[in-house]
């Protein structure tokens, strides 16, 4: 029961959408008709397992039925969808606390063209919205979402839906590891963020989907992939769906969750699957790390040592062939889970079955 509630990854029935399940967190992702079935559309229709323009509309909206999920009290959505240079997608969010609906929390408006925004900061008794996280004041037990698409050709493939409980956040730290998974990396192309003007500290998180975008064939320059999803309200590039939205506008299925431990991201390592996690630190706790302390930096876990220590592409290294680091496993995990609750990006060409 234990191992099930850890390493759920499960379709639950033909009629129930693809649900992640972990002990500090639910990733639910629709992408299929039947996901949508018993959602409200308005000037949209199901093309297929996507959702596009009905003919005619300039615009339209999908609301979903309600999303039961544990108790949460964070949620992050994520998106793939196609806008082109004319076309758009809003996600909105609402959640359903001891009975009673939540307003609606806008994160911003996607586009692959420039102007791409979230929507600011959003504040009430319910809860607040952080660039790309609804941090809510009491314990959520549904959601709902709004979707609006704008443009011809504009289409949404994927939504997905990460909620967590801060307070469980490290419930799994230390679970042992898997030593067949170990002595394993996945060939992740090295690039640095410090070799770019403008660079800096500040484009980890396009740097790392860079690297995981040319493990996958697509040669993404990091300055291309920092302009791709540069969040105009944030002024920075590391709005967390906003990258996934951009591995989606490349072809990629891609989306964010959170994992439990090292031994959970283990499975997809094994696989061939790297991941973009995320980490915060401060001076003297990451050994080998090329910034002495950090607020919050995006890197690629490509695989794991003979030992079972996290081999990762870290793109804050100061060159293209220093980026390659192997950080000791139990701290790792520590500032990796207490930082950001296992945040991590899964990014993978369309069809490939995850672990």
């Amino acid at each position: 029961m234990r191992k099930a509630a850890l390493l759920a990854l499960a379709l639950l029935g033909s009629a129930e959408a693809l649900t992640m399940t972990y002990a500090n967190s639910t990733t639910i992702i629709h992408e299929r008709a039947a996901d949508w079935a018993a959602a409200e559309l308005k000037g949209l229709q199901v093309q297929g397992n996507t959702l596009v323009m009905a003919p005619g509309a300039q615009s339209g909206t999908l609301t979903s039925a309600p999303v039961s999920a544990p108790a949460f009290d964070e949620l992050v959505p994520s998106w793939n969808a196609v806008t082109g240079q004319k076309g758009s997608v809003s996600v909105e969010i609402r959640a359903r606390q001891s009975g009673a609906w939540s307003r609606w929390y806008s994160f911003g408006t996607w586009s692959a063209a420039e102007g791409r925004s979230s929507a600011g900061s959003q504040k009430d008794a319910s809860g607040q919205v952080m660039t790309d996280t609804l941090r809510l004041t009491g314990k959520g037990a549904a959601y709902q979402y709004r979707v609006t698409l704008r443009g011809a050709g504009t289409e949404v493939r994927l939504l997905a839906f990460n909620t967590t409980e801060r307070a469980r956040r490290s419930a799994a730290l230390g679970q042992p590891g898997d030593r067949k998974a170990w002595g394993k990396v996945v060939d992740v192309p090295q690039r640095s963020q410090m070799i770019y003007e403008g660079g800096g500290e500040v484009w980890c998180s396009p740097t790392s989907v860079s690297m995981i975008l040319a493990k996958h064939g697509l040669n993404v320059s990091v300055p291309q992939a920092a302009r791709g999803m540069y969040d105009r309200a944030y002024d920075g590039t590391g709005n967390w769906p906003f990258n996934t939205a951009y591995a989606g506008e490349q072809g990629l299925r891609a989306f964010v969750t959170r994992l439990p431990s090292l031994a959970a991201a283990e499975k997809f390592t094994a696989a061939g699957v790297p991941l973009a996690v995320s980490l915060g630190w401060k001076k003297g706790e990451l050994p080998g790390a090329p910034l002495s302390s950090s607020a919050g930096h995006l890197m690629v876990l490509a695989g794991f040592d003979a030992q079972g220590n996290p081999v990762l592409n870290d793109p804050a290294a100061p060159g293209n062939d220093t980026v390659r680091r192997t950080y000791p496993r139990a701290a790792f995990e520590k500032l990796w889970l207490d930082h950001s609750g296992g945040l991590s990006y899964i990014i993978t060409p369309p069809g490939v079955t995850l672990p």
